[in-house]
């Protein structure tokens, strides 16, 4: 290579062309291998349209030809239960047809637009790159297609839906140094290291076992994440309780507790001061105590659900009542955590205790029925191989959660990682939200196994008598406490009527409240920001369906936290002075600052 910038510049480009027609030959030849593609190519001008005539069926009605990794795709994912209509695919094939010649009149002025993937100058700069860009997209839009025009039931064709695009977003030329215009002008700026950083950056993630999301080294919990102030005052095998201090010369008499999901790390309620519902809570005057769930080992491979409500949730509601010395309290779950404390709940309820004065539901799930594209993975086959999995105890990994979960959404939290770290050798800048969706947790297989059944398999909880928790049938027409019910709009996780549906299982006072923004963002929106939106209704009915619900809803701007602390205000009863010490005497004294060692154990 010569000597000097410049050149060895002129010369990384000319490598790079190269490299890049090479790869197209390859591709070309790959694609003659289809029937009736090879003699299209024949001649020293391939005729382009004659090579996609090998796509088209002889005629109409004729059973469908060509595709085949569409055709595998499709018979994996719907199997016998779905089929596509001829008439219906050969409309799709001649509208492929007529855009791809398109394209080809195009040739290398085409551009690949509406797709932020491709929205560098770098491939606007490369003609090559942004052809194949641009026909990535125009074959993913035909896919796409054909998934959606699947016949068959609404599982079955989400299922195709959802694994078209899993191929879709996978084979995407950005994924790829050989075709990323962006990650080649980079290493040819940096003379190649970008390249090697790249797969420094490789042989990291694999070494701690998965995509780094962010720089995870800048971050540590308890010194720049969850620092709200406070105490562990109970401790047991399966949750540390931590009181918070009180941050006003007066608390409401009824304490609040708060129930996090375990399927992931308290500390989303209380990432930095500013957005911390934590902190928020406690700035409000409520005595807070929070669930920190243990990081299962070994020693809980054969906790169930049923430990999990006796022994965690109304273990901690009975912790915080005695060391109050209140008749009852207040509670909140999340997500998983309402799940739990709904369910907790009702076992108490037939038990004909009655220890929670009101309950708030964010982003949960009682009636199983809209789980949205979660639905995709239940069946009895995928349930009953749990079943088996962990028929005599053991652990669901923390990072094979962690991947499903991201995979949900794999442009955002899979290959925007694997594009930024590995072929352009960045490191991400730091997140918190992102630390912490990186700091994955275990759960215990017969616990997991028993939810995946009577939840999202069977949907069994809001069936009166149907199960038995604790040694008592659920039925949540005997939870007769004021609830407050919180759902994201565009909520991947917990759909907005999937949050919705709890308003149908509580007999008594309800109130229904709809962010904007997902699981996450929609639920951690500070009141003090003045972000995003939030719909209420002024009626005491609640329609069957969300949609009659959101049609007659009224929207107003910011956050829905300070509805929220309006509602619960008048549920804490009077104001009495704050404590001056965690916990009470010698039963519950301060074992350890906030926020305790259980959340700084990894998966």
């Amino acid at each position: 290579m010569a000597s000097g910038k410049k050149n060895d510049t002129a010369d990384w480009a000319q490598a790079a062309q190269e490299f890049q027609q090479g790869l197209v030959r390859q591709w070309t030849q790959m694609a003659q291998s289809f029937p009736g593609a090879a003699a299209a190519a024949a001649g020293p001008t391939p005729d382009p349209m004659a090579a996609l005539r090998a796509f088209m069926p002889p005629a109409q009605g004729a059973a469908p030809m060509g595709m085949p990794a569409f055709t595998e795709l499709f018979q994996q994912a719907g199997g016998a239960q779905a089929s596509l209509d001829p008439a219906t695919l050969l409309e799709i094939q001649q509208t492929y047809l007529k855009d791809a010649a398109a394209l080809w009149n195009q040739g290398l002025a085409a551009k690949p637009e509406g797709d932020r993937r491709f929205a560098s100058e770098a491939w606007g700069g490369n003609p090559l790159a942004a052809f194949t860009a641009a026909t990535y997209l125009l074959n993913a839009r035909t896919l796409m297609a054909m998934a959606e025009a699947v016949q068959g039931d609404a599982k079955t064709k989400a299922r195709v839906r959802f694994a078209v695009q899993q191929w879709i977003d996978a084979s995407a030329p950005s994924n790829f140094l050989a075709f990323n215009a962006e990650a080649q002008k980079k290493a040819i700026e940096t003379q190649g290291e970008s390249i090697a950083k790249g797969v420094a950056n490789l042989l990291h993630d694999i070494k701690q076992g998965h995509v780094s999301m962010t720089d995870e080294s800048v971050f540590e919990v308890g010194k720049n994440v969850a620092t709200t102030e406070g105490a562990v005052v109970f401790e047991n095998e399966l949750f540390q309780l931590i009181e918070y201090k009180p941050l006003t010369a007066k608390v409401y008499e009824r304490p609040f507790l708060l129930v996090p999901p375990c399927i992931n790390k308290f500390y989303i309620l209380d990432l930095q001061p500013d957005n911390s519902l934590i902190r928020y809570a406690v700035e409000q005057g409520h005595r807070t105590f929070v669930v920190s769930w243990r990081n299962p080992d070994e020693s809980l491979a054969q906790a169930t659900w049923d430990q999990y409500i006796e022994d965690a949730v109304i273990r901690a509601i009975e912790v915080v009542r005695d060391i109050s010395g209140a008749k009852d309290i207040n509670a909140l779950g999340f997500c998983v955590g309402g799940t739990m404390l709904g369910t907790a709940l009702a076992v108490l309820a037939g038990r004909g205790q009655q220890p929670v004065h009101s309950a708030t539901f964010l982003t949960t799930l009682l009636d199983f029925r809209d789980t949205g594209i979660l639905d995709v993975f239940i069946d009895e086959n995928f349930v009953r191989f749990r079943e088996m999995q962990f028929a005599h105890g053991g652990l669901m990994p923390g990072r094979d959660l962690a991947t499903t979960f991201s995979f949900l959404r794999p442009n955002d939290l899979v290959w925007n990682y694997v594009v930024g770290n590995y072929l352009k050798g960045e490191t991400p800048p730091p997140f918190d939200l992102l630390y912490w969706n990186s700091d994955s947790t275990n759960l215990p297989g017969p616990y997991y196994a028993w939810y995946l059944r009577h939840m999202y398999l069977q949907n069994d909880l809001i069936k009166p008598g149907e199960v038995t928790v604790c040694g008592q049938k659920i039925d949540f027409r005997q939870v007769k406490l004021p609830v407050y019910i919180y759902g994201s709009r565009e909520d991947h996780i917990v759909p907005i009527g999937g949050a919705y549906g709890s308003t149908q299982l509580f007999p008594g006072k309800k109130r229904f409240v709809m962010g904007a923004s997902g699981h996450i963002a929609g639920v951690i929106n500070p009141a003090s920001k003045g972000k995003r939106s939030h719909w209420t209704s002024g009626s005491s009915a609640f329609p069957e369906n969300v949609k009659d619900w959101i049609a007659q809803a009224t929207e107003h701007p910011g956050s829905w936290w300070s509805d929220w602390a309006a509602w619960l205000k008048p549920m804490g009863g009077k104001q009495i002075p704050a404590p001056k010490t965690y916990g009470r005497g010698k039963a519950y004294g301060a074992i350890e600052p906030a926020p305790g060692r259980y959340v700084k154990a990894k998966a």
